[in-house]
């Protein structure tokens, strides 16, 4: 008995969380989610700057953002295409390179336009980061620590957005954008120290197809698989997407004394965020579900959406505590990417895993029009209510019928 226990303890010992991968992955997508969110922070102060008025500062803001959307749909693609055929460290290095040049111009850009294509070229950069980090961390970790290890990745570069706030607080907008760029290039030099996942060494070698997108769409079943993926995360970018970079108008329209700050409000929800994906990774190790730990977060983001729509806030303070709240309620997001890298073989996964991160992301291409299309005839809470309905009622389907893949091995690949 006395050895079995010792054995059971040692299955379990956390030292694994400390490796280098999972230390630079973390740091790596610290980096990624500031470089990501500082333009919604700097959105109003940026083009204000560059002397847009209110109203066009709400559309070519969204149109900006919509532009690094859009980068992030393409570099989702080619990035977890790359990762399968090239390895995951190929990504790691290169899209670090696109996203860390791409914000260092951004501190010196004059024009809006060529802000819109610099966001592209970032967002392309960016869509690497965060889905590459966690397929690496899911392979090399014992299976019974990867939604720890996922958690602890999301937890330490959810603060980036933390950090983004208050370096905007401190300095001058374009100032930030050269902080992010220099940390990119920092973290650069600490990704030499990082070695391959050993199931990718294993495939790199076998006779089998790897990074072929298409292959996520040949059979109804893997299809099935991907669409479901895609569909419990889209809570997560309405939150972020629409309720948080547009909270100055939902402020308006709740009528509060006090003007809501996006940034700030963007600050308080990665805050509430990070404390959402410690809990939620432990959630899932207790409970040994996926599905049970993301159902119980969705439905709490679902309740305090409500109440942040509806629920007659009253003061700026109570707003952003709501925003917080929403932010924990969606503090998921490593735990839907370790789904998604669950769901797939060593032959696809990167594909399928940085693809769908970003594909999340980027449903605010349709999101944002849908809700500012909606806002003239039915204002603005409204408009959110419908948009948010849509997205939770897909999130549930999803959820409901797809398999658990907590604890599944991962050594396979896909036919």
């Amino acid at each position: 008995m006395q050895s079995s226990a010792t054995s059971a303890s040692s299955a379990v010992s956390l030292r694994p969380l400390f490796s280098i991968p999972v230390i630079v992955a973390a740091l790596g997508y610290f980096v990624d989610v500031y470089d990501l969110l500082l333009f919604n922070i700097v959105r109003v102060p940026s083009l204000k700057d560059m002397g847009l008025s209110e109203s066009d500062i709400s559309l070519i803001g969204g149109k900006i953002l919509n532009y690094q959307q859009a980068g992030l749909l393409l570099g989702g693609i080619l990035w977890g295409i790359l990762g399968d055929k090239r390895g995951r460290l190929s990504v790691l290095f290169g899209s670090i390179i696109t996203y860390s040049l791409a914000n260092l111009a951004c501190g010196v850009v004059e024009d809006p336009q060529v802000y819109a294509w610099l966001r592209f070229v970032a967002g392309l950069g960016l869509a690497g980061e965060l889905g590459a980090g966690i397929t690496l961390v899911s392979e090399i970790l014992p299976k019974e620590l990867r939604g720890y290890g996922s958690s602890l990745v999301a937890s330490v570069g959810l603060l980036g957005a933390v950090v983004a706030y208050f370096t905007v607080a401190l300095f001058n907008w374009r100032t930030t954008y050269f902080v992010g760029g220099g940390l990119g290039l920092g973290l650069l030099v600490l990704r030499v120290s990082v070695f391959e996942s050993g199931m990718f060494k294993k495939v790199q070698k076998a006779n089998v197809s790897r990074g072929n997108f298409w292959a996520l769409f040949h059979g109804g079943n893997r299809l099935i698989r991907y669409v479901r993926c895609m569909g419990i995360a889209l809570p997560t970018y309405l939150v972020i997407g629409i309720l948080a970079t547009f909270s100055n108008e939902f402020g308006k329209a709740l009528g509060l004394d006090e003007a809501v700050q996006p940034g700030r409000c963007v600050m308080f929800t990665y805050v509430g965020t990070v404390l959402g994906d410690l809990t939620s990774g432990i959630l899932s190790q207790q409970l040994r579900s996926r599905k049970k730990a993301i159902g119980l977060m969705m439905g709490l983001t679902a309740i305090f959406v409500v109440i942040y729509l509806f629920g007659g806030i009253s003061s700026a303070d109570t707003f952003y505590i709501l925003a917080a709240l929403m932010g924990f309620g969606i503090g998921y997001i490593a735990m839907f990417l370790t789904i998604t890298a669950e769901s797939f073989g060593t032959n696809l996964r990167a594909t399928a895993t940085t693809s769908v991160a970003n594909n999340v992301r980027a449903t605010t291409l349709l999101t944002i029009p849908a809700f500012q299309a909606l806002k003239p005839s039915l204002g603005v809470l409204n408009a959110a209510a419908i948009v948010a309905s849509v997205c939770f009622g897909l999130g549930f389907w999803a959820l409901i019928t797809m398999e658990e893949t907590f604890g599944k091995e991962l050594d396979y690949t896909e036919e």
